[in-house]
């Protein structure tokens, strides 16, 4: 598993260990996340190596006796990409498109990539998006998600193994490698934590979805039989989390009192998209288990019991801000 350590993949590589499979994570630490699996190094099904998947020699060997590989590795975000374009440029397009080849000449059976539903960017309508919609990139994160899912498409039919892409809702939920820069999350925190919170565009939709339940639609792809799955592209996550920020912080308010928000306009985001997931719940058979208010009320359970006293001394430690050692 590339990227095996973080937000989501501290929860992926747990679950998988649990099932029974044995885990080979790749990862750079980019945010000096290591803490988020140093729990699992005597665990004899578990090994790390320490190093960035462009390095062809550090990948080699960390594809050595792997039957699958789930490539979660990325700068996720707009923030942190349009921060650091030619490193977002490198690792969400140009370091995947190596890989790819590389996979070619082992003996791999499935390969996952974790792309967006921020491909969508802005829907003309309210109507869900699915798998068929036209894709309309407002980020350079979204731009290299398409660009490398049109990769692995267009060259298909050379590729020896079986690809399937995941368009992941914005992630929610507790993990190893906990953020805090993500809508669901900073809400609650910033609201737990009695701060002013200003919110713009907030009648704008977004779908969103747990990092256990992205885990579990990771794991039913490798699971899948592959006349299933392979070429497939599958949005990830749930009728019934396709939310409004309003809405988020409507739920919110029901478990804190005295929040202060603000809400202006201004186009500051201006992605604006539901979603369906159909497909995934056909194909697969597919549901959630966890919804938005089941994070909000353990984050402000969290919060007020000081399970992260240092989230506001230690930011990017709980969050995609900035990379020690690139220049802006």
């Amino acid at each position: 598993m590339i990227g095996g350590a973080g937000y989501i993949g501290s929860v992926l590589t747990r679950s998988l260990l649990a099932e029974g499979y044995k885990v080979k994570v790749l990862d750079n630490l980019l945010y000096g996340n290591g803490s988020s699996v140093t729990d699992l190094m005597d665990n004899r099904s578990f090994s790390f190596v320490n190093g960035d998947f462009g390095n062809n020699e550090i990948l080699d060997r960390s594809l050595e006796n792997i039957s699958d590989v789930v490539l979660l590795a990325a700068l996720v975000g707009d923030p942190i990409c349009k921060k650091y374009p030619d490193l977002a440029r490198k690792i969400n397009s140009d370091y995947p498109k190596n890989l790819v080849q590389k996979l070619n000449f082992k003996n791999i059976d499935k390969f996952v990539f974790t792309s967006t539903c921020s491909n969508y960017g802005l829907r003309v309508d309210d109507s869900p998006a699915n798998e068929e919609s036209e894709l309309n990139p407002l980020s350079l994160y979204a731009e290299t998600k398409v660009e490398f899912e049109k990769y692995i498409l267009d060259n298909i039919s050379d590729l020896n193994f079986s690809p399937a892409i995941l368009r992941l809702s914005t992630a929610f939920g507790m993990s190893d490698r906990m953020r805090f820069d993500l809508t669901i999350s900073e809400f609650t925190k910033d609201l737990a934590l009695g701060k002013e919170l200003i919110v713009y565009d907030e009648n704008t939709w977004r779908p969103y979805c747990n990092v256990s339940d992205i885990s579990n639609a990771i794991f039913k792809i490798i699971e899948a039989p592959k006349e299933k799955v392979s070429g497939q592209v599958f949005n990830v996550g749930s009728d019934n989390n396709n939310y409004t920020k309003k809405m988020i912080l409507q739920l919110i308010e029901k478990h804190l009192d005295n929040t202060n928000i603000i809400y202006k306009d201004g186009n500051f985001d201006p992605r604006n998209y539901r979603v369906s997931f159909d497909k995934i719940n056909n194909v697969l058979d597919f549901s959630t288990s966890y919804t938005v208010e089941d994070s909000i009320i353990q984050i402000i359970n969290a919060i007020e019991n000081n399970l992260f006293r240092d989230v506001e001394d230690r930011k990017n430690n709980y969050g995609n801000y900035t990379i020690g050692g690139v220049k802006n």
